[in-house]
């Protein structure tokens, strides 16, 4: 059997990781992974993360399984920073989840089971692994136009277009701020104009949020998803620990179920998932995330570090906007102040991507997808004298 197995396609991203490694220059910028870093290159422990740790040492008694979808309290403290009073806790079913891929993964599970003949419709582009995940799983998925190329905005036209072709029963794959890997977001007028669309032709909305309060701010990066859950008979909902919490080692994630007739039979099926792939989730995580959410001063000193977290990543996207200004005599990146989260895509040929990684020791993914948090005072008019040099 071992010896019938083929090599399977190797993941873009952790190849260039192998790359950067490897690489002996001292100048080498790492713009690949999608992990936050900070000015010193260094993902942080945040500190109320320290501090909820120190807690759950002194005082959990047991570390014998929780239930199949996880701590109650996480549930109950995740739906509240996500949705909010958007929808009443009663027509949300939830189970935690190994990361915000544990999600997406279960999410796809539900699909499968409730729509096995639903097609999946994915912004062109998205996060490789919702992609890949799907075709391991043998569904049917198409793109929707998302991204202009020439402008490096939201190509809405091209969006509603294409949406307005899905059929009835269909799943809708959408991003619910920091869209990844492009950086360019919907606005609220916009969002009200897809939730219109997919009501008009029925369809079923998932919303993959993995960087609520790297963009606008925490209840900002939520409005959207608000919106979808509020305005739409069924949505699925994926949403991360990772990022905002600093805890990707963890794996806390969470997959969220709301609307439809009967909350206990979807609550019922996402634990049956849960039993089938994992059993019972993961809890450290949740149970930090369980803490910082419900104690007062654990969760404002949280929202102040994020915040910071934010700001700085804000302030080096204007940054590289105004010395690539500079270095090129023109406006052309403008876009990269107006993007928001972790990543922008440069619109950059591949060649150019190239060049950068063998004469400067920069890497970026080959479609110009860049990590702003890899970036930091000293190496933004590097990298902008770089880029202004293979144009």
């Amino acid at each position: 059997m071992l010896d019938a197995l083929t090599p399977q396609p190797a993941d873009k991203i952790l190849a260039l990781m192998a790359a950067y490694k490897a690489d002996t220059r001292t100048t080498k910028i790492d713009l690949g992974v999608g992990v936050y870093k900070n000015a010193e290159g260094v993902t942080p422990v945040m500190r109320a993360v320290k501090a909820a740790e120190q807690k759950i040492w002194k005082s959990q008694e047991s570390k014998s399984y929780v239930g199949l979808a996880g701590d109650p309290a996480f549930s109950d403290a995740m739906i509240g920073l996500v949705l909010g009073d958007s929808v009443a806790r009663s027509s949300v079913a939830a189970v935690a989840t190994p990361g915000g891929t544990g999600a997406i993964r279960q999410g796809f599970e539900l699909i499968k089971m409730g729509a096995p003949g639903a097609t999946v419709w994915v912004s062109s582009p998205t996060w490789p692994n919702h992609n890949s995940i799907l075709k391991f799983m043998g569904m049917s998925f198409r793109d929707y136009r998302y991204f202009d190329e020439e402008t490096c905005a939201v190509d809405f036209d091209g969006m509603i277009a294409d949406l307005g072709q899905v059929a009835e029963g269909d799943i809708v794959l959408l991003h619910g701020c920091c869209h990844n890997p492009t950086g360019a977001n919907l606005n609220a007028v916009q969002w009200d104009e897809v939730i219109a669309t997919l009501n008009a032709q029925k369809a079923i909305p998932m919303v993959d949020i993995a960087y609520q309060g790297f963009g606008d701010g925490l209840s900002s990066d939520g409005e959207a998803v608000r919106k979808v859950a509020a305005g739409c008979p069924e949505t699925i909902i994926a949403a991360s620990c990772s990022k905002n919490f600093g805890i990707y080692r963890e794996r806390t994630g969470i997959l969220m179920a709301t609307g439809g007739a009967d909350t206990p039979l979807t609550q019922a099926t996402l634990s049956f998932l849960n039993r089938q792939n994992y059993s019972f989730p993961p809890d450290h995580g949740a149970r930090i995330v369980t803490e910082i959410l419900n104690d007062a001063a654990l969760r404002a000193d949280w929202e102040a570090e994020l915040e910071e977290v934010r700001e700085g990543m804000l302030k080096l996207r204007r940054d590289l906007a105004d010395a690539l200004q500079e270095e090129t005599g023109s406006n052309r990146f403008g876009f990269v102040a107006e993007h928001r989260g972790m990543f922008s895509r440069l619109g950059l040929t591949p060649e150019q991507v190239e060049e950068l990684r063998e004469k400067h020791a920069v890497y970026m993914v080959g479609d110009s997808r860049i990590n702003i948090a890899g970036l930091n005072a000293k190496t933004v008019p590097v990298l902008a004298k770089a880029i202004a040099s293979v144009l």
